[in-house]
């Protein structure tokens, strides 16, 4: 082989490690479903023309899903595969596809067919406008009514606190720019806040309307319980808006305010005790709660100081201290890459 042929597979290879947009897509126990959704996003992403990726990262299921990903896997050089060793939830398994995945843009999807891949384009021209959030939302709500208007009560709420006008919090159907997940912190069941998250980066969000299709396979891995979750997320994007990265503000200023109510009522009490009044006898319950109310002052300043120092832990040994652990990463070798080499 030339000098020539070899610089030019080197530039072909090069140029195909140029990915444009990633797709992640976490599943679980959903074998029947993936082989299909590949087709789909596959036929779709090839009349769009630009390279992309599907990051697949299987959330430690425990039917055939790892089997049919590796399989996929070794057809097709664009299809990378994610192993967790045991399941880890939503937001661990999209936080690890966004460390994976290579592309300018990233758009997650849902794995049980019920993310339309036909409406790709709808958020890539959201993205090509400068906007740095796309996110889905649904024109049609499956479920019961009460799933239903718990669902439009926390979208609802979520909206009024974080000033972001998304009307569709749980939808899994969204783009972003890579740039900005590197700087969100993604665990437990926050995935579906990652919008308010980057809010403090003067992101611009947009929607798009999408249709959610009726599943095929499987079975829904979100229940009425799963859902009143987002309940408590209202109250943790709240904190985390205001409080990420001086906890102490929080913890300290309700602590101050419990010593000095405390301090306040004991002054009293010693003044009451000074003109001769009997304290225990006469306010031996005001006593008892002047203690009280230091005390936990007391304790508020120390918790918020600790939570001070595991912020800055968390922040200065981030990449030691994963809360995840990947079994294997395969990604499929390309042609030209081979030839090169």
């Amino acid at each position: 082989m030339s000098w020539l042929n070899r610089e030019a597979l080197k530039a072909m290879s090069e140029s195909s490690k140029s990915v444009k947009y990633s797709i992640v897509v976490p599943v679980y126990n959903e074998q029947e479903s993936i082989t299909p959704f590949y087709g789909r996003v596959r036929e779709v992403v090839d009349n769009i023309g630009r390279p992309f990726e599907i990051v697949f990262v299987n959330d430690g299921s425990s039917d055939r899903t790892a089997q049919v990903l590796r399989e996929l896997a070794s057809v097709d050089s664009r299809v990378t595969v994610v192993t967790l060793r045991k399941n880890s939830g939503k937001s661990i398994a999209l936080g690890v596809g966004f460390s994976v995945a290579r592309g300018d843009y990233v758009i997650t999807m849902d794995g049980d067919l019920q993310h339309n891949p036909a409406e790709i384009p709808y958020f890539i021209d959201k993205l090509d406008q400068g906007y740095d959030i796309v996110c889905g939302r649904r024109m049609t709500h499956e479920g019961s009514y009460l799933q239903r208007t718990s669902t439009w009560i926390a979208n609802r709420v979520l909206a009024q606190l974080t000033g972001i006008n998304i009307h569709d919090w749980g939808v899994g159907f969204k783009a972003y720019k890579r740039e900005l997940l590197a700087e969100v912190p993604i665990y437990g069941e926050l995935q579906r806040l990652i919008p308010a998250l980057a809010l403090r980066r003067g992101v611009r969000v947009c929607e798009v309307p999408i249709h959610v299709l009726p599943r095929e396979n499987g079975t829904s891995k979100y229940s009425v319980s799963r859902k009143m979750h987002v309940f408590l997320d209202v109250v943790t994007v709240r904190f985390l808006l205001r409080y990420l990265a001086r906890p102490l503000h929080f913890f300290g200023t309700a602590g101050v305010a419990s010593i000095a109510a405390g301090c306040g009522i004991g002054f009293w009490l010693l003044y009451r005790l000074l003109i001769g009044v009997h304290v225990m006898p006469d306010h031996g319950p005001a006593l008892i709660f002047a203690a009280v109310l230091i005390l936990a002052g007391v304790q508020l300043l120390a918790l918020g100081l600790l939570a001070e120092m595991q912020v800055r832990h968390y922040y200065q040994g981030r990449s030691q201290n994963a809360p995840y652990e990947v079994a294997d990463i395969l990604r499929a070798e390309s042609r030209e890459e081979r030839i090169s080499d």
